[in-house]
């Protein structure tokens, strides 16, 4: 948790000449600009200003003047670039020309969740990611292919494994950038790899799954490969997941909390399955569509894990995928939380049966259980409609 003065410093002696400061459109595409050391001091004093009009989802030309404020505890160094003349990299805050916040600054908005928990409700939120995607392999122009890099599958070692080399280098790089990976391994599709990140709070959660979908991408392409993070990019293997455990400080209200995602979760899709494709994955592949819960049970849309006294009240959502914007999708998931907190909201009984094989519930009985939405248009619909999404992104 560095501070301005101490990033000023760090930057003077260790030979850093760039400076890259990062933020995200709407979709969660990075998008950066870099400045020469020597201008760090007038950036974090007075930003940085762009052209928002060029960017998705932010501003239409007659007012397109936006500042970036880089935020120093969020500075890392890339391994990747040379040691003389170093680069790092920081994460910004974006506002007005007037200083006022940018409602569209989708690390703001996180971060003004995590506020409203902490002070309105008393309780904190912690986050883990398990990130999954495919290798696969360039063609004579560098392109990438619809060729896997190995047919290797779940869990399996090398010499089948062939991502086992390019996960460790992964690795590597984060923790050089100070990023801790909790566990990796093969997935079930061939050339497909996961790799897990430990519990933080929402905000550095969100910033290092952006961090590592890019060194992801990075490792990938030094290694003559192309990563590909899309929710189903071979039609009849698994599809690829952002799988999101979420739990509370208050363990009194995961019950609450729980319930409060179950009753948003038609209106949380458009976020969270944000592409055509994401509708492919759903609801196969253990890739759940239908909106239960489950103890231990990865056939529902939220799976209660096997608890240890640390992680009482961890629950993961399994729908969302990679192409998501983590920074909106833990706000979403934040604001939800808070609703069935405030209305003390109780979840419907856990689903014990494999809703993968089979459904034992009539679509239109008393006992039936709702499915999210089946296409990107009837999610968009629904997010339209919703009171709630609007209230809580604020536009």
């Amino acid at each position: 948790m560095y501070t301005v003065e101490e990033v000023l410093e760090y930057v003077q002696e260790e030979d850093v000449k760039f400076v890259r400061l990062a933020f995200f459109d709407l979709r969660g595409v990075q998008k950066n600009i870099s400045i020469m050391a020597g201008q760090l001091e007038n950036a974090f004093k007075n930003g940085v200003s762009f052209d928002a009009s060029a960017i998705y989802g932010f501003e239409t030309p007659e007012k397109s003047d936006l500042f970036l404020h880089p935020d120093p505890t969020t500075v890392a160094i890339l391994p990747w670039r040379p040691n003389t003349g170093k680069v790092v990299r920081m994460f910004c805050t974006i506002s007005h020309p007037d200083g006022t916040p940018y409602k569209k600054d989708c690390r703001t908005m996180l971060a003004n969740a995590v506020k409203k928990a902490r002070d309105e409700f008393g309780v904190d939120f912690s986050f883990g990611t398990e990130i999954e995607f495919y290798l696969f392999k360039l063609d004579e122009k560098g392109e990438p292919t619809n060729i896997p890099f190995d047919n290797a599958s779940y869990m399996d070692i090398a010499p089948e494994d062939k991502g086992e080399n390019i996960r460790r280098e992964i690795c590597f790089t984060l923790e050089q950038m100070g990023i801790q990976p909790e566990a990796s391994h093969h997935e079930e599709g061939p050339g497909q790899n996961e790799i897990d990140f430990h519990h933080s709070d929402a905000l550095t959660a969100a910033d290092n799954a952006a961090t590592f979908k890019w060194i992801v991408r990075t490792r990938a392409a030094s290694a003559g490969l192309y990563a590909d993070f899309s929710p189903k990019p071979i039609a009849d293997k698994a599809g690829s997941g952002f799988h999101i455990n979420i739990s509370c400080s208050d363990v009194s209200k995961k019950q609450n909390v729980l319930a409060g995602i179950l009753k948003h979760a038609q209106e949380l899709t458009y976020y969270m399955n944000c592409t055509e494709a994401s509708y492919d994955r759903l609801g196969s592949c253990k890739a759940p569509k239908y909106i239960a819960w489950g103890r231990e049970n990865r056939s529902t849309f939220i799976r209660v894990p096997a608890i240890t006294s640390d992680d009482a009240s961890r629950m993961e959502i399994r729908t969302p995928d990679s192409e998501c914007n983590p920074y909106i999708v833990f706000t979403l998931l934040i604001y939800a939380a808070l609703d069935g907190i405030k209305n003390n909201l109780v979840p419907p009984e856990d689903v014990k049966e494999n809703l993968f094989e089979s459904v034992l519930r009539e679509p239109q009985g008393p006992q039936a259980i709702q499915t999210l939405p089946d296409t990107l248009d009837s999610a968009r619909e629904i997010a339209q409609n919703s009171s709630f999404i609007k209230e809580a992104l604020g536009f």
